[in-house]
């Protein structure tokens, strides 16, 4: 009876620990909406900034994010800033947290609320349709200076993020 009650008792104590992370969810992405993006804006003043939109659901999205997270490691020491804005569905979550533990992004993400798609479009890119994938670049000044919609590639990335970067030195130098 006694080696049963230890046995049991060291079922249970195996139990819980394997159970003790996935109890913990992962820190999810702020929720933002028209007017958190342009806080989210506001936070990069001075800066300069691509941010991508993206969803699980996007098979051209999916292909890009290790990318992007390649292109932030590279180019972040020199000043690049990146912010992802995740587009799924409030039911989608799951999968949200899923693709974010797979591939770790070396940036902060953001998750769009429910509703006020319209609203939040326009104050992205008026004209824009919302599809994805889409990055958005702001030079330090906080104007938008070029996006990229669609799937790119890498040569075309690098070639955005060294023209961002170039208005960077060239509003730090007064040119």
């Amino acid at each position: 009876m006694r080696i049963r009650t230890i046995f049991v008792a060291l079922v249970l104590l195996l139990a819980a620990s394997f159970a003790a992370p996935q109890a913990t969810a992962p820190h999810d992405p702020p929720l933002i909406d028209a007017s958190g993006y342009q806080k989210i804006l506001e936070q990069y003043h001075g800066k300069p900034i691509l941010i991508t939109f993206w969803a699980t659901w996007c098979e051209p999205c999916r292909d890009e994010f290790p990318m992007l997270n390649e292109l932030i490691k590279e180019y972040q020491p020199k000043g690049l800033k990146v912010v992802g804005v995740n587009l799924d569905d409030e039911g989608d979550l799951i999968l949200t947290r899923r693709f974010i533990a797979r591939y770790k992004p070396a940036f902060p993400n953001f998750r769009k609320k429910a509703g006020g798609q319209s609203a939040f479009v326009q104050a992205v890119l008026p004209g824009w349709s919302g599809a994805i994938p889409a990055s958005f670049f702001y030079a330090p000044d906080g104007r938008q200076i070029g996006h990229l919609l669609g799937e790119n590639d890498r040569a075309t990335y690098e070639a955005a993020i060294r023209q961002l970067l170039a208005s960077n030195t060239s509003a730090a130098t007064g040119k």
